[in-house]
């Protein structure tokens, strides 16, 4: 029987970037809401103990330690796992994994989640993204259009802020922008070769989750402008970035209707065969390891995609000994994630009596440009790609004595670095999935396996970002440009998604068109494990958009009676 301290309106598993919206909408619209976070609580302000420090004054001067790396291989291969922010990280021999293929699972174990680590990237999505399966016949259908998500995309984005420019693009839509910084001299000339050599081809701001200009509701959350320290990975002060912590957890706390739980791992939903439903979520003490029972309504899933995935496939009952809401077979399976391996670089000697005027935190970006009105490559989707340009200090540590000494003085600056990371777009597959292993973790829940791997689209993909950057390097004239496949493993890009899709058919999907299990309908998902496919663009503002927007049917759904 349900212990009344125990029971709530709502459960939402997961504090980071979707988990915080769900926390938000619920509570705002009177809900009880409980919370629940496997890692460490984490304050804004208060929790943030490298924010103001000097480089100086890290005992490493920010790197991290040669023995610590060679513990964990997995997280030292992450770009933002410094000396700064580690503790924000979780370690490979905390929280072992097996990988039946090589695969980076890089992880933030605390209140707020990755949205203390993210880059803050917040393109839309587009129509060609969610008509991309029904083009081409890969992955199935979405059950909703770019149309369904417009009004949400809006929504999210007054809140959270975002800064951007209106560049009416149909493969990237305008939002509800705040001003954009400026991009540097030499963006600005690449911008101008690209525009002139290329009809299809633009290079523009990055839009991202940072305030240029306070608006009221900023204001009310106690947040200001970005100072543009661009050290975010330690947690923002001014709360000048987006982050669960900053924005929408404080957000609920202050309606008095919400519990949070830190120190909650999450073991299984519970599902009531004579209910039919799932009635309740079974934890485990993260310290003490004894095991607690809540109970809720309606429960959403925010784990970040493949914990989602893991908790669902060990949520077994007799109705569903696959994995809860797994009649399809789905479940785990249609894992797909971004191609991050290439990179284009080089030197540009021209603007040599220009310097950037600061640092920005962010950079600029080319939308998708292949395949997007037909078919023209010998590969499926696209990519996108950011472009960073910046000047360097000349000194060098070149050379012995009275030269080496004269070369670490030198004070002018040498000439313009640019380059270009590309993003594209994986296909998801059945043989790409996760499962669970026999072995088990300390807190008796069974370690997640995963068998995630590149493909020849992915190859073909990288082969032609290549070509077509050099390109365009060349045409602007840059010099000594240089490519690489760096071969990394999936998942240093972060953006794992899928296992628990979303499509109209109850027997190839997981999720409808609310983000609600097609069995078992007081379920709801809707971090990264939800997506049918992952576009080119970053993946953050839209599992913003799809959380607010399912949260905002169930409200209706539970003043009709009928969850």
């Amino acid at each position: 029987m349900a212990d009344n301290k125990n029971t709530f309106d709502v459960i939402v598993i997961g504090s980071g970037i979707s988990g915080g919206w769900a926390a938000k909408e619920f509570t705002e619209k009177g809900l009880k809401t409980l919370v629940l976070e496997r890692g460490k609580d984490v304050k804004h302000i208060k929790d943030y103990p490298t924010t103001n420090m000097m480089p100086w004054e890290f005992e490493h001067r920010g790197e991290i330690p040669f023995n610590i790396q060679q513990e964990n291989p997995v997280i030292s291969r992450c770009y933002a796992y410094k000396e700064d922010a580690a503790h924000f990280f979780v370690k490979d021999t905390e929280h072992p994994y097996v990988q039946e293929k090589p695969f980076d699972w890089i992880r933030g174990y605390q209140v707020g989640g990755k949205s203390l680590l993210w880059a803050r990237q917040t393109q839309r999505w587009s129509k060609f993204d969610f008509e991309g399966p029904a083009r081409d016949g890969y992955a199935v259908d979405w059950p909703i259009r770019y149309n369904d998500l417009a009004p949400w995309y809006s929504y999210v984005e007054k809140f959270a802020g975002i800064s951007g420019n209106k560049d009416g693009l149909d493969v990237l839509p305008d939002g509800e922008f705040l001003p954009a910084l400026d991009l540097t001299c030499v963006d600005n000339y690449f911008k101008d070769v690209v525009a002139k050599k290329y009809k299809d081809r633009h290079v523009i701001y990055g839009r991202c989750a940072h305030i240029t200009e306070p608006q009221q509701i900023h204001l009310d959350q106690g947040r200001a402008m970005c100072q543009k320290r661009t050290i975010c990975q330690r947690g923002c002060p001014f709360g000048g970035y987006f982050s669960s912590n900053a924005s929408t957890i404080p957000w609920a706390e202050r309606t008095g209707n919400l519990t949070l739980k830190p120190g909650a791992v999450v073991h299984s939903i519970i599902y009531d065969d004579k209910e039919s439903k799932a009635t309740g979520v079974r934890v485990i003490d993260s310290k003490t390891k004894t095991a607690t029972e809540y109970f809720a309504k309606v429960i959403f899933v925010n784990a970040a995609a493949l914990n989602t995935n893991l908790i669902l496939l060990n949520s077994v009952s007799r109705r569903f000994p696959n994995g809860l809401g797994n009649d399809s077979g789905v479940l785990g399976k249609y894992i797909a994630f971004h191609n991050y391996r290439a990179r284009v670089s080089a030197k540009h000697e021209g603007h040599l009596d220009y310097t950037t005027d600061g640092k920005s935190p962010t950079a600029a970006y080319i939308p998708r440009f292949r395949n997007v009105y037909k078919q023209e490559t010998g590969f499926l989707r696209g990519y996108a790609a950011g472009f960073y340009s910046g000047r360097y200090g000349a000194n060098t540590q070149e050379g012995f004595g009275e030269t080496f000494k004269a070369n670490l003085a030198k004070k002018d600056l040498g000439p313009w670095h640019v380059s270009s990371h590309m993003m594209g777009e994986t296909i998801p597959k059945e043989s790409n999935m996760v499962s669970l292993d026999t072995k088990k973790d300390e807190w008796d829940m069974p370690l997640l396996k995963i068998k995630v791997d590149y493909d020849d689209n992915d190859e073909k993909m990288v082969k032609d970002y290549i070509e077509q950057m050099k390109e365009m390097f060349t045409e602007a004239g840059f010099k000594d440009i240089n490519a690489m496949d760096s071969k990394q493993a999936p998942g240093l890009d972060i953006h794992e998604m899928g296992g628990v899709r979303m499509g109209n058919d109850p027997k190839t999907s997981m999720l409808n068109k609310w983000n609600q299990m097609h069995a078992c309908k007081n379920v709801f998902v809707t971090d990264g494990a939800c997506m049918t496919s992952t576009s080119t663009q970053n993946p953050s503002l839209t599992y913003m958009a799809l959380t607010a927007r399912a949260a905002d049917y169930v409200f209706g759904e539970m003043k009709k009676g009928n969850i």
